[in-house]
């Protein structure tokens, strides 16, 4: 089998591991936005902020670490012990110290203690599964990686839509059901029912434990840390990158507009998930396949095409989902009063696209050991982060926060580039990807704000760029297949 076709199915199988559960987590959109107001969902997506900043404090970069070890060392049974009994004990540490300060983190926070207790549950049980789902992928195990994905996400789902829309319903006919409802807590079940899933998780993970050995070998941790901490500090900064605008906003909005504002912001952010879906898919697929290919002589080339490609599809993605966001907002956010927001979508998604764009730049310092370069960039992009939203919120509200977004992660991208060109180059074809990116931004101005809702014409765009690729790449598509 080619190294193209092996990607591509690689990438195939393991973006159904990441996109079927998202796809399903999908549905919990249209949900939240009609049971809750934008208020309660402001809160929602700040707590889920506080979720996805703590997760990397939580890994602290050791799933890449043990993807890179667990190449590179001989007994990998080793990497496997000393990365997941590294991970228990730090979860451990932070379980008790956050029950400890639960209090202090709700008053700093602004969040209800009854919440802060169930996100703790949450965060330290999916801690534990960390290096069990890197191990399925570094083992190439995607099926079953997928399947668990898909049960804990089917959970989660489904406890949802039965809290959130039946229960009250079964509890005025049946007393079992009284004991479990309760009024106006509709927040605690949607954290509750995370919980349950996480548990469930958890449990079918238990059998990877009993499977690696009771040792810890500290020479070897030493090292994971070293090459692991600047991970961190990256994942740190794209955590302030991606999601700490929301926080931001709720400190820099006037309180009494600023749950509401954030509410609108989060609902219409998430019709950007088709390319955050793509890139991650895309990511999960490649990832492996950087460091199992980093020695062939052929490796800087095989990355351009690679880059070229995720540009295409990216590109791609960005036109069809500007074309179709009228019929995309009434099927996800089916309560009008969160489309205000509706503005910043086309920003977020060239956002996402740099940024998938960017972790595919990014192989250069990932397979030369540099790791540091990656904290730098993602530094630098959380400083633009954190400048325009202080500088922009105030005047600007939430399009403060998207414009950022946008700019930072293009000046991440840029970065990755200029400095990949000094350490490890690798041929891209600029004038294409160049002409390719600028094509798909150009069609959706056009489409978004001069023919919005003609999809005559946005469909007709859609097909022109098609038909550019095609005759563009066409032999170079016909030579993949036929190798």
């Amino acid at each position: 089998m080619s190294t193209f076709k092996k990607l591509f199915q690689q990438t195939f199988v393991y973006g159904l591991a990441t996109v079927l559960p998202r796809m399903l987590n999908v549905l919990l959109i249209p949900l939240y936005t009609h049971v809750l107001p934008k208020e309660e969902y402001g809160e929602v997506s700040i707590i889920f902020a506080y979720f996805v900043f703590f997760n990397v404090i939580l890994a602290y970069g050791m799933e890449t670490a043990f993807f890179r070890f667990y190449n590179k060392m001989k007994n990998s049974k080793e990497v496997l012990s000393t990365s997941g009994w590294s991970i228990v004990a730090t979860s451990i540490v932070f379980f008790a110290a956050a029950f400890l300060a639960q209090n202090f983190i709700a008053e700093i926070a602004n969040i209800p203690v009854k919440y802060i207790q169930l996100v703790i549950w949450i965060l330290f049980l999916d801690a534990l599964v960390i290096i069990p789902f890197t191990w399925l992928r570094a083992a190439e195990k995607p099926m079953r990686f997928a399947v668990i994905k898909i049960i804990n996400v089917s959970i989660n789902l489904g406890l949802n839509i039965f809290f959130l829309l039946f229960l009250e319903d079964l509890a005025v006919e049946n007393s079992l059901f009284q004991s479990i409802y309760v009024p106006d807590f509709e927040i605690s079940y949607i954290f509750i029912s995370n919980l349950v899933a996480s548990s469930v998780t958890l449990l079918m993970m238990l059998p990877f434990y009993f499977k690696i050995d009771f040792s810890f070998n500290t020479g070897l941790w030493k090292s994971m840390m070293s090459y692991a901490f600047p991970v961190l500090i990256a994942g740190l900064a794209f955590s302030i990158n991606e999601v700490f605008d929301r926080i931001m906003l709720d400190y820099l909005l006037p309180q009494n507009i600023a749950r509401e504002e954030i509410g609108a912001y989060a609902a219409c952010y998430k019709l950007a998930l088709f390319m955050t879906l793509f890139a991650t898919a895309f990511r999960l697929g490649i990832e492996p396949f950087f460091f199992s290919h980093a020695e062939n002589k052929n490796a800087p080339e095989t990355y351009a095409i690679i880059t070229k490609y995720f540009v295409v599809f990216g590109s791609f993605i960005l036109v069809a989902v500007i074309v179709f966001i009228d019929i995309l907002k009434e099927l996800l956010i089916q309560n009008s009063s969160y489309w205000e927001a509706m503005h910043i979508v086309p920003l977020i998604l060239l956002a996402n696209l740099f940024l998938g764009i960017y972790h595919n730049l990014s192989v250069w310092y990932k397979i030369t050991d540099r790791t540091r370069f990656g904290g730098y960039i993602s530094v630098v992009g959380a400083l633009f982060t954190l400048t325009l939203n202080i500088i922009l919120i105030p005047y600007i509200g939430y399009t403060g926060s998207a414009i950022a977004t946008l700019v930072a992660y293009g000046v991440m991208m840029l970065l990755s580039y200029f400095y990949g060109k000094k350490y490890y180059p690798i041929p891209y074809n600029l004038k294409k990807i160049g002409g390719y990116l600028v094509l798909s931004v150009l069609f959706s101005v056009f489409s978004f704000y001069v023919f919005r809702g003609n999809y005559f014409v946005g469909i007709s765009l859609l097909i022109i760029f098609l038909g550019t690729v095609y005759v563009s790449e066409r032999k170079k598509f016909i030579k993949i297949l036929q190798s």
